[in-house]
């Protein structure tokens, strides 16, 4: 069954492999993932304390970097959501260039105007917000 709006991205690149050709490139593999920007984004394991990376689709408001916590629409949140929840603290890649960043979950208030922003450069995250009954979080990151 199809999804009216959804457009199947490829699915070439993606987790670790991602994440390394990323890092090995500054960015020229990676960067644009079926035509949208990606950040790799790197917070600290809620139980492990060690470092954990995930490649997001990104987009821009003003000096913040908006990532999705959509995971598709699962019913869980994403484990680098919850790591955020439990530290704000993090950093994150875009290209060759390593931000500090401090995150924050977008209030009800801020959410509309952000989600907006969000589904422009990437329409799948309302089609993934029918597929859950979780409030899917857009995560504000702004540089430290």
């Amino acid at each position: 069954m199809s999804e009216p709006n959804y457009v199947k991205p490829e699915l070439t690149l993606l987790g670790a492999d991602h994440i390394r050709a990323y890092r090995e490139t500054d960015g020229e593999t990676g960067y644009l993932w079926n035509g949208v920007p990606t950040l790799l984004l790197t917070t600290t394991g809620r139980r492990t304390g060690e470092p954990r990376t995930s490649a997001l689709i990104f987009a821009r408001d003003g000096d913040g970097f908006l990532v999705v916590a959509s995971t598709g629409g699962a019913p869980q949140h994403p484990k680098w959501y919850l790591n955020l929840e439990a530290n704000p603290a993090a950093e994150i890649q875009v290209k060759g260039e390593h931000i500090k960043v401090v995150a924050h979950t977008a209030s009800p208030e801020e959410k509309p105007r952000l989600w907006k922003i969000v589904t422009d450069a990437w329409p799948n995250y309302d089609v993934y917000q029918t597929r859950t009954e979780r409030v899917i979080p857009v995560v504000v990151l702004r540089p430290a």
